[in-house]
């Protein structure tokens, strides 16, 4: 049986994108297709799980994966998303759910040896709590705290909103990997001091923290922080900076500490950040990089 370092679920999704000068493009993104780019750019060798509806499947056009290292399950639904950017350095938006994909069910994890179980979810419901409660018994867990915060209003029309995760105590303690932004962090934990809700999202259960911001990634392991600047000498790739952080870092856990595997996220992301898309680069280039720059 063929190993893989992490087995990454999330949906594929269709955005619509609106700049602050009302233009407007479509792309196709998720964190599956970030998450997935970064770790194997690096070396590693991660394996997608996504779910479409069949006439969908051209979404998968996507990934930057081998196909061998892709499943595509069939669902009754797929995710869009609509996102209206409000200012020039697409900081501050209004995200609109189109459409919702079919969840992911404990059914849906599939039988391999793999490290790491990467929950890349977009939407609050793309997976249940019994699929993280599954996966921790067949590995690591990691979980972008974005599926379990962003929730879609479908009686406003999809209007989409973050509220905490009324499950955290009972779940964290299941979780491995938490990553977080600064904002959903505070969120989950009433904060604005990014280490002292890493120091209260561990005391909840989870036991490695990855918080991003846009000046640094912070790491707690309840002993010590570590930090990493960003890098980046433009923004044109900010979309799935989140999703590249993080699939770098918990990759690189695999076989490194915590100073190697988080520098050599925020050196990934600063370099994916430069340029649209998901990370294109190799290794080689994000070494180059972090000699040049750190």
């Amino acid at each position: 049986m063929e190993k893989y370092s992490s087995v990454i679920i999330g949906h594929i999704s269709l955005d619509y994108n609106i700049d602050s000068d009302g233009n407007g493009a479509e792309s196709l993104g998720g964190a599956v297709i970030y998450s997935s780019a970064a770790a194997f750019a690096l070396g590693h060798n991660p394996l997608a799980v996504t779910k479409l509806k069949s006439e969908d499947f051209g979404r998968l056009s996507a990934f930057t994966i081998p196909k061998e290292n892709i499943i595509a399950l069939s669902g009754d639904f797929s995710t869009s998303i609509r996102n209206q950017y409000l200012t020039p350095d697409k900081e501050k938006r209004i995200c609109t759910c189109l459409s919702k994909g079919t969840s992911f069910i404990a059914a849906d994890i599939p039988d391999v040896d793999a490290d790491i179980y990467h929950f890349a979810g977009l939407v609050y419901g793309d997976f249940d709590n019994e699929m993280i409660k599954l996966a921790s018994k067949k590995g690591a867990v990691a979980v972008d705290v974005q599926a379990v915060l962003r929730h879609a209003d479908i009686k406003k029309g999809g209007e989409m909103y973050f509220k905490d995760w009324a499950d955290k105590k009972e779940m964290l303690p299941y979780i491995t990997y938490l990553k977080t932004d600064a904002a959903e962090a505070e969120i989950m934990t009433g904060t604005a001091d990014r280490r002292k809700a890493a120091e209260v999202l561990h005391s909840f259960g989870a036991k490695e923290i990855l918080i991003t911001h846009n000046t640094e990634v912070l790491v707690y392991n309840g002993e010590q922080f570590y930090t990493s600047p960003i890098k980046s000498r433009n923004l044109s790739g900010r979309t799935g900076r989140g999703d590249t952080t993080f699939a770098a870092y918990i990759n690189e856990r695999l076989h490194s500490d915590i100073i190697y595997s988080l520098l050599m996220a925020a050196g990934t992301v600063s370099l994916k950040m430069e340029s649209p898309g998901p990370f294109s680069g190799t290794r080689a280039d994000v070494e180059e990089y972090i000699k040049k720059f750190y």
